[in-house]
């Protein structure tokens, strides 16, 4: 059985299948494609294509809609998470593949009730990942519950709709109709308030992964013991040594407030726990007794198996922090879980340089490390970071003022790190550039708000680093000169690079627009919001990138948020035939928004696989999509 990523990139190959298995009068002519046996094909080349060129395909000839038909039947997992379809292309998607067994959607575009969902859904799905559900009521809780029984795995990202007492009956009863559940990750977003209830008194014994936001500190602390399965807790703590009954190996929660009885109830009621991550978002400052100390912290060493830990603290519009930890809570930390591979602490403003740097020495098999919204944090946190026994493959330092170059030149010898995220570090400059281009492995680099400059460009533009993702947002000192250096400067990052982000840069303008359509041929997703100076002329650009035998891929996503110069008249290059695989455009606060009118309408029918964003929403809208509410075409 195969499976299918709608986000697989691979169009370009896909459109010369297609030209070649349509030169015929649309019967099977015997030739191209079609000469090759069934099998070969169907597994061989049509399950290699992404959805919409198979699609394209099957309408070629009766020999090839037979195959795509037998394609699409021998699906065990099929996955559309790269585009937002409506039900009327999801309901003739999932007819066709009456063998799948994993299932994700982006249901951004589907309306409350989910029709087309429900016919498809039974007793034979065993995976079922929901995303973006910007309209879903409670009741489809209820519904899943009851047609998918043995459901082992499920996600739903949805914004709330309905009231509490319809979400706690439906939450409640598709718990006690999928006994034999897994993994189970609800996250709600747009709540009013602290937080959900979600204690049933009914979980299933099966349960490995719990994702659950938001919820609240007190129905967390009663829902751990529950699914621990002690109910003699107090003796458990008394006698550690009793064996726990907890299967629970992943736990992830959103809280009201994260305090030393919620870390201490974890890790004394589930020592077995492999991955713990938490995050609260307190609505004012904490007492003594009610917020995280470095007593909490140290519990966390009886957790001797734990590989994951993430640790947050986050309030909107301004800073909040972890302020009775120090330095000692988090020794104890690094010295108990030396079996850590990924930390994540963002909100300790007590901890400093030697805190944060004793993981390194301590956890032997680190491979993931990332720290947000420390201001105490500097470069002497990486001062003797290659004596340290760890290989880190992935470093992200984000929001954290002290942090320079210099912390970029200890790096140097990383050379297992793929992925570098110095993200609101705006000490970072042009030097540093010398030695990431020495990192033969990075793949991803994200400088948001770094100061540095076009000369700069010049080096990542002629070295060897295999970069596919750059972020250079808000790095407003570069300018059309500088990305012009970055892609034709010879070095390879011109034939990598497939993601990349220009957002708020004042002097970015149609020429690196131009320079990116004719020389980035792996570019698949850009972003140029609020980038004042791009008009039409850019939208012809890349309106026509990868239409040519050159070898160029073309846009599946484009942000073209507050790019006020555009006008109205460039809407209609959105129409087929350009922009050939577009899945995703951010328009909003453009004149293609506000008077896009009926032909943003004729674009919806042509196009039922792209998704035109007209609100702030950043690239997909994977941040923001729960304020689109229920769409139609």
């Amino acid at each position: 059985m195969e499976t299918w990523d709608s986000s697989d990139p691979r169009g370009t190959s896909s459109k010369k299948s297609t030209a070649t298995a349509s030169g015929g009068d649309g019967g099977s002519s015997g030739g191209g494609l079609e000469a090759l046996p069934a099998p070969l094909l169907v597994h061989d080349v049509l399950l290699r294509l992404d959805l919409e060129s198979l699609s394209a395909a099957a309408c070629a000839s009766k020999t090839l809609r037979s195959s795509a038909a037998d394609a699409l039947s021998s699906l065990s997992s099929l996955q559309l998470a790269g585009f937002s379809p409506d039900v009327r292309t999801l309901g003739r998607v999932l007819s066709a593949c009456g063998g799948v067994t994993s299932l994700t959607i982006n249901c951004l575009r589907l309306r409350v009730d989910c029709r087309a969902l429900e016919g498809f859904l039974g007793p034979h799905i065993r995976e079922l990942n929901l995303l973006c559900c910007a309209a879903m009521s409670p009741g489809a809780l209820g519904s899943i519950g009851r047609k998918c029984p043995n459901l082992r795995v499920l996600m739903l990202e949805w914004a709330e709709c309905g009231t509490f007492d319809e979400f706690i009956g439906n939450f409640q009863q598709m718990l006690s109709c999928c006994v034999h559940l897994e993994s189970l990750c609800l996250k709600i977003r747009g709540v009013e308030g602290p937080g959900y209830t979600f204690y049933s008194g009914s979980w299933p014994k099966s349960i490995k992964v719990l994702k659950l936001q938001p919820a609240l500190e007190d129905d967390m602390i009663s829902l751990v013991k529950e699914i621990a399965g002690n109910e003699n807790w107090p003796e458990v703590i008394k006698f550690p040594s009793l064996p726990s009954t907890c299967s629970l190996q992943s736990l992830s929660l959103h809280v009201s407030t994260i305090s030393d009885k919620l870390v201490t109830t974890i890790a004394e009621s589930m020592p077995c726990l492999l991955e713990l991550d938490l995050e609260d978002r307190p609505w004012k400052d904490l007492l003594p007794h009610g917020d995280l100390t470095n007593a909490g912290i140290q519990s966390l060493g009886s957790c001797k198996q734990l590989k994951s830990l993430s640790l947050s603290r986050n309030r909107q519009n301004c800073q909040a922090s972890f302020k009775r930890v120090n330095d000692m809570g988090i020794f104890l930390l690094s010295e108990g879980c030396k079996d850590l591979e990924s930390v994540q602490l963002s909100g300790f403003s007590r901890v400093s340089d030697a805190g944060f740097a004793s993981f390194f020495h301590s956890c032997k098999n680190l491979k993931k490390f990332e720290v947000r919204n420390s201001q105490s944090m500097s470069d002497l946190a990486f001062h003797d970071l290659t004596e340290a026994p760890c290989s880190l493959t992935e470093l992200r330092i984000l929001s954290c003022n002290l942090i320079t170059s210099e912390t970029v030149k200890k790096l140097a010898l990383s050379s297992n790190l793929e992925i570098l995220d110095l993200s609101g570090c705006r000490s970072i400059a042009d030097s540093s550039f010398y030695s990431i281009s020495s990192l033969k492995m990075l793949n991803t680099l994200d400088l948001v708000g770094a100061d540095i400059t076009d000369s700069g460009m010049l080096t990542p533009g002629q070295a060897s680093a295999p970069i596919q993702r750059l972020s250079l947002r808000r790095c407003r000192r570069v300018t059309d000169r500088g990305i012009s250096q970055l892609l034709n400067s010879g070095g390879i990052i011109s034939k990598t690079l497939s993601s990349l982000d220009l957002g708020y840069l004042p002097f970015v303008s149609d020429k690196a627009v131009h320079t990116i359509a004719f020389t980035g041929v792996a570019i698949t997703e850009l972003c140029i919001r609020s980038c004042f100076f791009v008009t039409d002329s850019s939208m012809e650009a890349l309106a026509r990138k990868g239409s040519l035998e050159d070898g160029s891929r073309p846009i599946r996503r484009l942000d073209l948020f507050s790019c006020i110069r555009l006008s109205v008249e460039s809407l209609q290059m959105l129409k087929i035939p350009l922009f050939r695989g577009l899945r995703w455009v951010g328009v909003g606060r453009t004149c293609l928004a506000d008077k896009g009118g009926s032909v943003l309408s004729e674009i919806y029918e042509e196009r039922p696989w792209l998704t035109v964003c007209a609100g702030g929403c950043e690239m997909g809208c994977r941040v923001g999509w729960e304020y689109h509410g229920a769409s139609s075409e």
